[in-house]
């Protein structure tokens, strides 16, 4: 299972982008969405890639953001901050980071 965290906004965003977002019900900054890791799902990943983080997710913590079955949901602004909206992890917050998406999960919570 992946988990997406939509980390940037809506303005001057490309059509087809925005609907990728929709789909992958990412439609608010700070969304997140667990999905199935399949190539689809990457392919939409990739084409999203400078919006949002994300990274493969642990059962515990999908039990633990269960709420009645939904895999998407909003969540809090980051505890202690993020580093940048701007730039690919590990110098920014965008991107692929793996297992590190869980302790950002956390935070969030």
């Amino acid at each position: 299972m992946l988990a997406i965290i939509r980390l940037r906004g809506k303005i001057k965003t490309r059509k087809d982008i925005d609907d990728t977002l929709n789909i992958l019900h990412l439609k608010k900054v700070n969304a997140l969405s667990i999905v199935d890791d399949n190539k689809v799902m990457r392919g939409m990943i990739n084409k999203v890639n400078n919006f949002v983080t994300w990274g493969e997710v642990e059962e515990s913590l999908i039990k633990e953001t269960d709420k009645g079955g939904k895999k998407y949901f909003g969540l809090k602004p980051a505890r202690g901050g993020l580093k940048s909206i701007k730039r690919q992890y590990p110098v920014g917050d965008l991107g692929y980071r793996g297992k590190e998406i869980n302790t950002l999960i956390k935070r969030m919570l």
